[in-house]
């Protein structure tokens, strides 16, 4: 009897894999909003980055990176303690593609409009290759204010920070091209609650210097260069920043106790760690921490919302990717009409949430000489935070639901999506921060809560849903208590998106109004009974 001959059994009705594609050019909303808020002398640089994001190389890198974690060596073979988080090479040929081309430091160093653009649209990209390594650039990016408030610590270490280039190596700061600045924030028995803090910080003598002692139950990126980290003194709760080696170049005393098993994020190292007599400098004013701390999670709280709609963009390519690919029933699933539906209206919710974070950025870009974008930054950013990260899960979820089975294995990019989508929720406030945040900012900043309304009424007129949606917030924010903090968040979210789809995707802005804020709204994916929009809008979205 003949055996079948191995090699010739192909797998059959399977797409090629998804790679070697130019992430910028191919996404029409992205090259849109590129243009309109501001950053489209950057397009050139974007293409490229893009390019980098999308290639077959970095790809792997991704999937390399994450199935060989990072792993912690405490002490030497001798028996010196050493502290150090070791990472396959893939991890450093990630950070190299995004710390080379500027992602942490466009936004400070481009000098025009459309900088925080151009550091959104790199952010976008690069969390559809592989999040984990976002970390590390958000904080470094997000740093620099915190840094700026006390310029002899600034003078020192932006010119290492702000070059674009990437050193992995563990040595002084001062003989390493480039560093990265991580944050150690959180302590066991405060988390969001920073006041909480136990850890102290007593002065050397010497002039800025303290040392501390504490612990910190989540240190992001325990191999950066140095980390923002809050502590008491005498004065009040303070912000410190707290280099790898100590001035002398001998290695400060900042223990890692162990790696964290995390659910998702596996290729970025999130540590617990105790500081024992650690040698720090004071930021800002003593006593005046959280003042000074502020600024850069206001920054980190951008990039949480660009990542996870970056996420959320790459789950909904692979499923177009797929769809055009494979036969179910004699037709491509491309062109079954129920899977056409759920494509579309996934769609929708991706281009909503980049023109929501695309035009948060452009107010970023603004907040230096305009009141009016301080004032709408301030509660927009929190707004775009909570309800990206609230639709980013089941969106991916989606998304592997019309992969199918080949969708739920390792080998596929959307378990790894998966486990990475409710991250961003969690960090720099889960819902229910982000949501009182929200409150707080209203009745604090009432020229906030205008300023965002001012924004929507930009689209008042276009849609009659819209419109009475718009009409019936002032009762709604009127009779808004805690414990309804959430559905204003979502209100509000909802229509900061209705108004841009409005203003910017054409036909698509009625779409999203009628399956967002219409008879249909809150129903699971591809509930629309169809439109004549479902062929603009998947074409919009995966024009390649």
């Amino acid at each position: 009897m003949v055996q079948p001959d191995p090699w010739q059994n192909e797998p059959l009705n399977h797409p090629p894999p998804l790679e070697d594609y130019d992430m910028f050019s191919s996404d029409l909303a992205l090259v849109d909003a590129v243009k309109r808020e501001g950053a489209a002398w950057c397009e050139a640089r974007l293409r490229t980055f893009g390019e980098g994001c999308g290639s077959a190389g970095l790809l792997h890198a991704a999937a390399l990176a994450n199935r060989h974690p990072p792993e912690l060596h405490t002490h030497d073979r001798f028996g010196r303690r050493i502290d150090e988080v070791g990472f396959h090479p893939a991890y450093h040929q990630l950070m190299a593609h995004q710390f080379g081309h500027g992602m942490h430091s466009i936004a400070w160093t481009a000098g025009r409009p459309g900088a925080h653009v151009a550091h959104a649209a790199m952010v976008y990209m690069m969390s559809q290759t592989e999040t984990g390594v976002c970390c590390p650039a958000a904080m470094t990016y997000a740093a620099i204010p915190s840094l700026r408030t006390t310029p002899a610590v600034a003078d020192e270490w932006l010119p290492r920070i702000l070059v674009e280039d990437y050193d992995g190596d563990f040595r002084p700061a001062g003989e390493k091209r480039a560093v990265t600045v991580g944050m150690a924030m959180t302590e066991k028995q405060g988390g969001s609650d920073v006041r909480a803090n136990t850890t102290r910080a007593a002065p050397t003598g010497e002039d800025g210097a303290f040392l501390l002692n504490g612990h910190k139950w989540f240190c992001s990126a325990p191999m950066s260069d140095a980390f923002l980290t809050l502590a008491y003194t005498d004065h009040g709760l303070s912000c410190f920043l707290v280099p790898r080696w100590q001035p002398d170049g001998q290695r400060n005393r900042f223990c890692i106790q162990r790696l964290k098993d995390k659910c998702g994020n596996r290729s970025n190292a999130s540590a617990e760690i105790e500081y024992h007599d650690t040698w720090c400098r004071l930021l800002g004013e003593d006593g005046d921490g959280v003042r000074t701390i502020i600024d850069m999670v206001h920054h980190t709280r951008l990039d949480a919302s660009l990542a996870p709609a970056g996420i959320m963009r790459q789950a909904l390519v692979q499923a177009i990717h797929h769809a055009h690919h494979r036969t179910a029933f004699q037709k491509r699933l491309i062109d079954q009409p129920l899977m056409r539906n759920v494509l579309a209206d996934m769609a929708l919710e991706v281009e909503a949430a980049l023109l929501m974070v695309m035009r948060i950025a452009r107010a970023f870009d603004e907040t230096e000489d305009s009141e009016q974008a301080r004032a709408f930054s301030r509660i927009a950013t929190a707004i775009t935070k909570f309800w990206i990260n609230k639709r980013t899960p089941n969106l991916v979820y989606e998304a592997m639901e019309c992969l199918g089975g080949g969708g739920y294995v390792e080998e596929s990019v959307l378990p790894r999506l998966y486990r990475e989508a409710p991250l961003n929720s969690i960090w720099e406030g889960s819902g229910n921060v982000i949501a009182l945040d929200i409150l707080r900012a209203l009745a604090r900043h009432p020229e906030s809560g205008e300023a965002f309304r001012d924004e929507l009424r930009l689209a008042r007129g276009q849609d009659a849903r819209f419109d009475a949606a718009l009409q019936s917030l002032d009762a709604q924010l009127q009779s808004v208590t805690e414990s309804s903090a959430r559905a204003l968040a979502e209100r509000l979210a909802i229509l900061l998106q209705a108004a841009l789809m409005l203003r910017h995707a054409d036909a698509r802005g009625a779409a999203f109004c009628g399956l967002r804020l219409g008879e249909n709204a809150g129903r699971v994916y591809g509930a629309n009974p169809g439109s004549s929009s479902v062929n603009a809008l998947l074409e919009h979205a995966w024009p390649g």
